[in-house]
């Protein structure tokens, strides 16, 4: 769900986008949303401030606006608000939190601060409206600096969550599982998926490096590539592996299983498209599964789409590359929309009813679900009456409305999870 990339932000800031105010508008509604990531950008410690790119996506249907809370004892100073959809700017303004409750957030604190955002559209029903905030704080409270050294301090109720270092800082501390990666400008990143019911008081703490380290670092990255007078020797280390960021990752499944006796369950898909020219999205069915009933929408306008089954000679006849080999019994669902303009972003949710007789199956009187997840968040939910016997990968356990067992694998690993899950009638 990322419309705009970081450059693109810094140029439309540079540019000097225009600052906008909305008259209050009142809704009718409660604000809900879902998909936040935060991106805290520390600057240099004697502002003791950082910048915050802040993803959040919109779900009550109908809604025109969304209200972000300001943190207090922040001094902020927001940049600019987008439409991750299409890129463009979007009005805003800053009010009180009796406003704020007015307008449809009803736990917003009378005494607090929010951005109001005005939407581009209302949020479609059974769609959404995805938004980026690019603003900066200042709190000492937060973040500071000990000479050498930096802190930051603060607790993050944000499920998916990065902290970028100044340039020129090492990583020191973490106190919350992260991956780390240095960035393209040298910068160390750390970023985490969050799947705890409270917020982590997260400590990150940072060392500034030596000048002569830095210096004749960033020398050997901008001058020539040195002769190598070393032998590579074949290796089991995974030495040119390249990692995702997991929390950074939007895409999203959620498993609905029928009765087991039918090895069918229906599932749906949520997936961005952000590459300009991208007009279709290919679904390969996994070997041992059958699709049936597909269907698919653009989640930002409601707009249904065009949905194919293809199967063996059709794939190749309708010039689709699937970058392997095609069999008579290879299967592929092909959703087609118009192609992604530049700077816009489409969200897709695909939905689609599996059968697979090899990983959900019923044993005697219990249910077996045994299926690899390779996407970051998932979500398998048991059928009408029966309850959880037995579960593999660690998950959060919860009932849906209708009383329904549901089962929240977040995996922020590279790689695949091993998920198995047994069940019987109640």
């Amino acid at each position: 769900m990322r419309a705009l990339g970081l450059s693109r932000l810094v140029a439309a800031l540079a540019g000097g986008a225009a600052l906008h105010t909305v008259a209050a508008t009142a809704q009718t509604f409660r604000q809900t949303s879902a998909d936040s990531y935060t991106r805290y950008e520390l600057l240099d410690p004697s502002t003791q401030s950082f910048r915050i790119i802040y993803d959040v996506t919109a779900t009550a249907p109908g809604a025109t606006v969304y209200y972000n809370a300001i943190r207090v004892g922040s001094e902020p100073t927001v940049h600019a608000v987008y439409d991750m959809a299409t890129g463009e700017e979007l009005r805003w303004e800053i009010v009180d939190g009796e406003l704020a409750r007015a307008g449809g957030m009803t736990n917003a604190n009378p005494q607090g601060q929010y951005i109001k955002v005005e939407l581009a559209r209302p949020v479609p029903e059974g769609g959404e409206s995805r938004i980026r905030i690019d603003k900066t704080y200042r709190d000492p409270e937060s973040y500071r600096g000990d000479g050498r050294t930096i802190t930051f301090s603060r607790s993050l109720g944000i499920k998916r969550n990065a902290i970028v270092l100044p340039s020129g800082y090492e990583l020191i501390q973490s106190n919350y599982p992260s991956q780390v990666v240095t960035e393209t400008d040298g910068r160390v990143r750390v970023s985490f998926m969050n799947s705890g019911p409270g917020a982590v008081p997260l400590t990150i703490r940072g060392r500034q490096l030596g000048t002569t380290n830095v210096s004749s670092r960033n020398a050997a990255a901008e001058g020539p590539e040195p002769a190598s007078t070393t032998v590579r020797r074949p290796s089991g280390a995974r030495v040119e592996y390249r990692f995702p960021e997991r929390a950074f990752q939007d895409r999203e499944i959620v498993y609905f299983l029928q009765p087991p006796e039918t090895h069918a369950f229906r599932l749906y898909h949520d997936y961005t498209e952000t590459r300009e020219g991208v007009d279709r999205y290919l679904n390969v069915v996994r070997a041992g599964s059958k699709a049936s009933n597909p269907s698919a929408r653009i989640l930002d306008t409601g707009e249904a789409l065009r949905v194919e089954t293809l199967r063996g000679s059709e794939i190749a006849a309708r010039g689709i590359e699937l970058g392997g080999e095609v069999t008579p019994e290879t299967e592929v669902v092909a959703i087609w929309f118009a192609p992604v303009k530049p700077g816009h972003a489409v969200r897709l949710r695909i939905e689609e009813t599996y059968t697979d007789p090899n990983r959900y199956l019923l044993v005697g009187d219990e249910l077996v679900w045994d299926r690899s997840f390779g996407r970051s968040r998932n979500t398998v939910i048991l059928p009408d009456g029966w309850y959880l016997t037995a579960n593999a990968v660690p998950a959060v356990v919860s009932e849906t409305d209708d009383g329904r067992i549901r089962l929240y694998y977040e995996n922020d690993r590279p790689g695949n999870i091993d998920v198995f899950v047994k069940a019987r009638m109640r």
